[in-house]
C-alpha cells in the first residue's frame, strides 16, 4: 500500500522500561539494530497497526503496555534505490511513519521474539533513550532522531538531545506531512515492498 507520492504508511515503536531505557532489537541474521516498526494494512488505523506489530515483533499485547505519546505528523524517509526490490522501483520511494512511545507495564519475561512464525529480531536489549544513532542504517537516522526528539518531552526529567546533527552539519531533517485524525483508517492502495 503506497500513498500518491510513493511512501508506504508505517508505524514505529519506542518501548520504554521503568528506567526510561528503550527496547532495541537486532534484525534477524544481521548486525543491524533498530526499533520495532511495520506497515499499516488497508483498513487499519496507526494505533491498530502499532499493537499488531508490537505483538508480531516483540510478543507484547495491549495489556503489557500503555501509550505515552505519539508523533503529531508523519515522519518520512526515502529508501536508496539499491535497497528497493527491482519490481517496485519507479513508484516506491520510502516510508512515512507515525511513531508511538510506549511504557512497558509487564516484565521482561513477557517479551517473546518468537511470538509468530516470522520473527523480525533474533536478540534484544535495553538501551539508554538516546541510542547510538550510528548503529541505525544511515537512511533511517534522521527519522529516528526526529521521533526521539519529539517524544522526549513526555519523559520525566529527560534532557534535550546532547547534539543536534542537523544544525551541526547543515543537512535537512526528513520531510513532515500533515496527519489525519488518529482513528482514521487508511484506505486500500496498491501493495508495496516490506519494511
Amino acid at each position: 500500500m503506497l500513498d500518491r507520492e510513493g511512501f508506504r504508511p508505517n508505524v514505529g515503536i519506542i518501548l520504554l522500561n521503568a528506567r526510561n531505557q528503550v527496547f532495541w532489537g537486532k534484525r534477524l541474521k544481521t548486525h543491524s539494530w533498530q526499533f520495532p516498526q511495520g506497515g499499516i494494512k488497508p483498513g487499519e488505523s496507526p494505533e491498530q497497526a502499532m499493537f499488531r506489530e508490537l505483538h508480531e515483533e516483540v510478543g507484547l499485547r495491549r495489556e503489557h503496555v500503555e501509550i505515552v505519546a505519539r508523533t503529531r505528523d508523519w515522519l518520512r524517509y526515502e529508501v536508496p534505490e539499491h535497497f528497493i526490490r527491482r519490481e517496485s522501483r519507479g513508484h516506491y520511494r520510502g516510508q512515512k511513519q507515525i511513531w508511538f512511545l510506549l511504557r512497558q507495564l509487564g516484565r521482561d519475561t513477557d517479551i517473546n521474539l518468537r511470538a509468530t512464525d516470522h520473527p523480525e529480531f533474533d536478540a534484544w536489549r535495553w538501551n539508554d533513550y538516546w541510542v547510538p544513532l550510528e548503529m541505525v542504517i544511515e537512511f533511517k537516522r534522521g527519522v529516528y532522531e526526529l521521533a526521539l526528539t519529539e517524544l522526549a518531552r513526555f519523559l520525566p526529567r529527560m534532557q534535550a538531545h546532547p547534539q543536534n546533527r542537523y544544525l551541526r552539519n547543515g543537512s535537512r531533517p526528513p520531510r513532515r506531512e500533515g496527519l489525519p485524525p488518529a482513528d482514521e483508517a487508511l484506505s486500500a492502495a496498491p501493495d508495496c515492498p516490506g519494511e
